[in-house]
């Protein structure tokens, strides 16, 4: 079974300060998903407590290795996560 490196999703938030040039630059901020029983889902400003109750978290901004099956889950869960954010190792 293959192996893929899982970026997560991204949104783009912006002005990224206050002098009036940066509000034409834009930093991506992760979003991470979730499982909680058999349902995907996706959090943008997750906490530590709720962390716990969740049976898989990827977290927003990082890099997590999955296999084939998590793969197509993640893609089938249409929670944002396309192709795009797989690549193999």
């Amino acid at each position: 079974m293959a192996n893929y490196t899982f970026k997560t999703p991204v949104a783009k938030e912006g002005p990224i300060g206050k002098h009036r040039l940066f509000r034409f630059y834009k930093l991506d901020k992760g979003i991470s998903i979730v499982k909680s029983g058999s349902v995907y889902s996706q959090i943008r400003y997750p906490t530590d407590d709720s962390l716990s109750s969740y049976s898989e978290v990827y977290l927003g901004g990082r890099n997590h290795t999955v296999d084939e099956t998590t793969k197509a889950a993640l893609i089938a869960a249409n929670v944002g996560v396309t192709e795009a954010n797989f690549t193999a190792l």
